[in-house]
């Protein structure tokens, strides 16, 4: 039960890490370098970038992050180590709701507009088809960035808190 309860860990960690990064290299720069670009080039690569997500390396950390931490959790607080299982379970749903509940709701919603879009000839058309989507997108993918990195943090006090109980 010992490597069971520890790969589950290190799995939530590997998912929770990723998935942060994920995120996070979206904001620091991806979305930059698409705002420095001629808007037509942006829309085209984001809609090109919206299409090759879905993908089978990118679903295990976006889908299968909650439930990896919600399984930790539930080990965790079957073997007695509550504080350890509170803390993994509170990660699982801090990401369930704030990262891939958020992404559903909000982010692919304006990602599926985006593609719906024929990209435009004229420059001014594409800056404010542009204009429209960029600043909304990048506020709600720095949130889903903080939260999920608060998410990882989380799982990984559970880990110090199982440290602290063996």
């Amino acid at each position: 039960m010992k490597h069971l309860t520890l790969s589950l860990m290190t799995l939530s960690l590997v998912l929770s890490a990723a998935i942060f990064g994920f995120f996070y290299a979206w904001v620091c720069s991806t979305m930059w370098g698409l705002d420095d670009t001629d808007a037509r080039v942006a829309i085209q690569a984001m809609q090109a970038m919206n299409g090759s997500v879905r993908n089978m390396v990118f679903a295990p950390a976006f889908f299968g992050t909650p439930l990896c931490l919600a399984a930790t959790a539930a080990l965790l607080l079957k073997q007695k180590h509550r504080s350890a299982g509170v803390f993994f379970a509170i990660s699982a749903l801090t990401y369930l709701c704030g990262g891939l509940i958020l992404t559903m709701s909000i982010n692919v919603p304006m990602n599926e507009a985006l593609g719906a879009v024929t990209v435009p000839t004229d420059l001014a058309q594409a800056q404010i088809i542009w204009g429209e989507y960029s600043p909304k997108w990048q506020f709600w993918n720095q949130f889903r960035t903080v939260v999920s990195g608060l998410s990882f943090v989380l799982a990984l006090m559970g880990v110090m808190q199982f440290s602290k109980q063996r």
